[in-house]
């Protein structure tokens, strides 16, 4: 807007949909944003709350189209979900999504902004920084950088 200031709606996974959020896949945020400019409302694809959505491939290209990925997070879904499951995530790469074919998607779809990594994880919140800095750089070299 006139402030330079961009919205942008992100969904959560719908097992958050209790107490925290109630959009639950990239389509309904882009259904929300849809009567705004996209320079003024945008959405987050974040890889914790949109890798099981089955349409997710056909969401990602209309976001793409519309101009609305505002931003691109990432993190692993690792099993067993912690007693809180917001503290659940993992380094990219030890867990269950597909982060090439995620990157793809978002890539092909027009993004070239940066790839923010987002973890609520205690146990990596308490590792010395230089080495989960290491392993970050390990990662991303290895499962998001072009090949």
């Amino acid at each position: 807007g006139d402030f330079g200031v961009r919205l942008a709606i992100e969904p959560l996974h719908p097992m958050f949909c209790a107490d925290r959020a109630v959009v639950s896949t990239l389509g309904q945020a882009l259904d929300l944003a849809a009567p705004h400019p996209a320079r003024q409302v945008g959405v987050v694809v974040d890889s914790y709350h949109v890798w099981w959505d089955p349409a997710l491939r056909e969401q990602i290209a209309r976001a793409g189209r519309e101009g609305r990925i505002a931003s691109y997070q990432v993190c692993d879904w690792t099993l067993p979900l912690p007693a809180d499951a917001l503290l659940g995530r993992g380094h990219v790469g030890d867990g269950h999504i597909d982060f090439r074919a995620l990157t793809d998607l978002v890539t092909a779809a027009g993004y070239e902004g940066w790839i923010e990594v987002e973890i609520f994880n205690q146990e990596i919140w308490d590792t010395p920084g230089e080495l989960t800095l290491r392993t970050l750089i390990e990662r991303h070299l290895t499962h998001l950088a072009s090949p």
